[in-house]
């Protein structure tokens, strides 16, 4: 309403000035003016007992003050047109940067259609409950994660994914919320409340994101505050020398560090959308700074580097022990972790039509090994750490290496009953196809120290180290252990900051405790996710490249867009200093260098 106002007064007083009647044009100038600087000053008093800052209003309000006290309307009115239309342009810009977040957020489910014996009910999307069963209908937002039903769906995966080709899922595959059904309807059964989805997880990120600033745009509140006394130095420089009050009022008008303000925002916001639209969602424009200054990586093994879903490839049951019963009992207590090697062993163990029990006293130490008491025996299931802890002797863990062979994801899984040890499952865990190349473009990118940690044995976790190339690796390594390998790390300055990327409960401290945590999150919300700075919606870890490049690039067209407009203004300065530049071609141009760093921000939003 404030752009209407000073536009039609513009457009008035200057058609009254063509008219012949100039007082009565600057009149209304002088109104217009008046009333611009009254809500100017509201706002810039609200900023300083509120924000408690100093913002860049300051510098405007003094300009339009000295325009009405000089009696240069007409350049005080451009003023004002430029601050509401610069706070306008801001809005439209930061609506174009903040696309690809507001799409998230708008394509949330709010209702699903749950089957309830031979009828269907539309529910509010909150009521729906593990077990339910849903109807998808042909374009609608599958609401829930959950398990299909149907012979098969045809699924959109592009919006957290950007995968642009359906996927066909056949039944009894898993199905994540905020994925389309682009095929016929199909019915899937809720795996856990829909206020645990993967999608709401997603959600919550992405509100986070658009509330939070980055230290770049902070900074730059605290420059504004800064540059005015330097901006009223130059302004009354300019009036001694040349005695000519109309100077100092043009160096105040083109000296508003609108760039600062405006770019930096709108550059790391559009990193966000960017960063969306390839799957990264990420928490906020301080995430993408950090993303974009990153100089050390930390990758978990299992489940990010490697595929996470190893297979049963060999057991081997010492001689009071049957290869069946070994895989049931351990199969059973570890159906009751998240760990991915305990989905492993209740797949195989079902694949062996193996009737699995309900464990009691489970206790579980996680990415160490789990326990419970089964059959009349206490059954524990881990590494060699987690059972020499148990009390298992150190010799019968010292005989326990199977005859295998030695693939780069092997993994061995220790089974104990009541203290001793039954035998050894070896599992086998390939690398990502998407990672053989990860380490180079990190290092392309600028990273310093790209390095892995894993819980496995050492000769597992070096074999997959060379075959990736990393700086460093860290075998053997506890939760608390790799806590302190991040603590380490960010004490070396020249490595900070550190990303630590992970997709377990186990990695969940280590990813809160690193300068930015990211979460391979497209299994389902975890606590890993629910702790991370990012979330890779899509099951690929090369994006943690990607992600990285998108954070420079946004760095670097903000610093860009920065010191481009503050060049310019100070050139304009000392124009208007020397009075080669009235205050009303002073607005003019200063308004043209806030479009043209708005423009250049948004090139963030491009690949």
């Amino acid at each position: 309403m404030l752009a209407v106002i000073a536009l039609a007064a513009l457009v008035t007083g200057g058609l009254a000035h063509l008219a012949g009647y100039g007082e009565t044009g600057d009149d209304i100038w002088r109104a217009a003016v008046a009333l611009l600087a009254a809500e100017l000053a509201f706002e810039a008093g609200r900023t300083i007992v509120v924000e408690r800052h100093m913002g860049v209003d300051i510098i405007a309000l003094i300009a339009m003050l000295g325009s009405l006290a000089l009696g240069e309307e007409l350049a005080g009115l451009i003023v004002g047109i430029m601050f509401t239309g610069g706070s306008t342009l801001e809005d439209i810009a930061s609506t174009r940067a903040r696309r690809e977040l507001t799409a998230l957020i708008q394509r949330a489910p709010k209702v699903a259609q749950r089957r309830r014996g031979g009828r269907l009910e539309e529910v509010p999307v909150e009521e729906v409950q593990t077990g339910d069963v849903l109807v998808v209908r042909t374009g609608e937002v599958i609401p829930v994660d959950g398990t299909v039903l149907s012979t098969e769906a045809v699924v959109d995966t592009s919006t957290l994914s950007g995968e642009p080709l359906p996927v066909t899922v056949a039944s009894g595959m898993s199905v994540l919320s905020g994925t389309a059904n682009a095929g016929g309807p199909f019915e899937v059964r809720a795996d856990r409340p829909a206020v645990e989805s993967a999608y709401t997880a997603l959600v919550r990120l992405v509100e986070q994101a658009q509330a939070q600033r980055a230290p770049f745009v902070r900074m730059a509140d605290r420059y504004a505050g800064f540059f005015l006394p330097v901006t009223l130095l130059v302004a009354g420089a300019a009036w001694a020398l040349s005695g000519d009050s109309v100077r100092a009022l043009a160096v105040v008008v083109v000296a508003t560090p609108c760039p600062l303000i405006l770019a930096a925002p709108i550059a790391l916001v559009s990193g966000l959308s960017r960063a969306a639209q390839a799957g990264v969602i990420v928490k906020g424009a301080g995430a993408i700074e950090t993303l974009g200054e990153a100089r050390t990586v930390l990758f978990d093994k299992t489940g990010t580097l490697t595929v996470g879903t190893p297979e049963v490839r060999e057991i081997v049951a010492r001689e009071h022990m049957q290869t069946d019963e070994l895989l049931r009992l351990a199969a059973s207590v570890d159906r009751m972790s998240a760990h991915v090697l305990g989905d492993a062993l209740v797949h195989a163990a079902r694949e062996a039509k193996l009737e699995l029990e309900m464990p009691v006293r489970v206790r579980e130490e996680p990415g160490q090994g789990i326990e419970g008491d089964l059959d009349g025996h206490r059954v524990a299931v881990g590494s060699r750490a987690f059972l020499l802890a148990k009390g298992v002797p150190a010799e019968e863990l010292a005989a326990a290496t199977p005859m295998s062979g030695h693939g780069s994801g092997e993994a061995h899984v220790l089974v104990a009953l009541d203290g001793h040890l039954g035998g050894v499952i070896v599992m086998a865990d390939e690398l990502r196809p998407d990672a053989d190349q990860i380490v180079e473009r990190l290092h392309s990118e600028g990273v310093r120290h790209v390095a892995m940690i894993s819980g496995d044995r050492r000769s597992v976790a070096e074999r997959i180290g060379r075959e990736l190339g990393v700086d460093r690796v860290y075998a053997e390594q506890s939760p608390q252990q790799k806590l302190e390998i991040v603590r380490s790390v960010r004490t070396d300055p020249r490595l900070r900051p550190v990303v630590m990327v992970g997709d377990g409960v186990n990695d969940a401290p280590a990813l809160a405790l690193a300068d930015l945590g990211i979460a391979m999150g497209a299994a389902g919300a975890t606590v890993s996710s629910e702790t991370a700075d990012a979330v890779i919606t899509v099951d690929r870890v090369d994006r943690v490249a990607d992600a990285l490049h998108i954070g420079r690039r946004a760095l670097y067209i903000a610093r860009q867009s920065v010191l481009a407009g503050m060049g310019l203004s100070l050139v304009a300065m000392g124009a208007a200093a020397l009075g080669y530049l009235p205050p009303v071609a002073g607005a003019l141009f200063q308004e043209a260098i806030d479009l043209a760093v708005i423009l250049n921000a948004l090139r963030a939003l491009r690949g």
